[in-house]
């Protein structure tokens, strides 16, 4: 954590992580939501159920698990040397926005293959940059896009 914090990232990848960070507190999902009805055919209301199911389930359960480990985000502890990102709450345990990442990306990448390699880069970068800007501790973001994954899953095998 402290070596991430003191990184002085190239330019890049500040502007990276903070599109990535920004993308995954909604926008990118609801962008994709919109391409999915316009371009999806017939599957686009399965796969826009399965992702949707999957990131509601997501969502209870990352507020229910923040609120019970009431674990402490890296940049209470000690601040980050550039990024001015505010965490959206007190709790770093798990990442919900990993979480919700893995849960849309899962689903809309197995109903549609050849987007599942976009789909992932997207999650991926979602979930690395909560660490990079100081949200959350690596275990935080592989804990949560574990869940997102298995939650996506799960989804989509209702659905299909």
């Amino acid at each position: 954590m402290r070596r991430v914090h003191r990184w002085r990232a190239p330019r890049w990848v500040r502007l990276w992580m903070v599109c990535a960070t920004r993308g995954g507190d909604g926008w990118l999902w609801c962008l994709l939501g919109f391409a999915v009805l316009l371009f999806g055919g017939p599957e686009a209301f399965a796969a826009l159920a399965a992702a949707g199911l999957a990131t509601m389930s997501g969502i209870a359960l990352f507020v229910w698990l923040k609120r019970k480990t009431g674990r402490t985000r890296p940049c209470t502890i000690e601040p980050h040397c550039w990024s001015q990102v505010l965490p959206p709450d007190h709790f770093s345990f798990p990442s919900g926005h990993s979480i919700t990442a893995f849960a849309v990306a899962m689903p809309l990448g197995l109903f549609f293959p050849p987007l599942m390699a976009a789909l992932l880069f997207c999650a991926f970068s979602v979930a690395v940059s909560r660490v990079i800007l100081g949200m959350h501790f690596l275990s935080d973001v592989v804990a949560g896009s574990a869940i997102g994954t298995m939650l996506g899953y799960a989804a989509f095998r209702l659905f299909s």
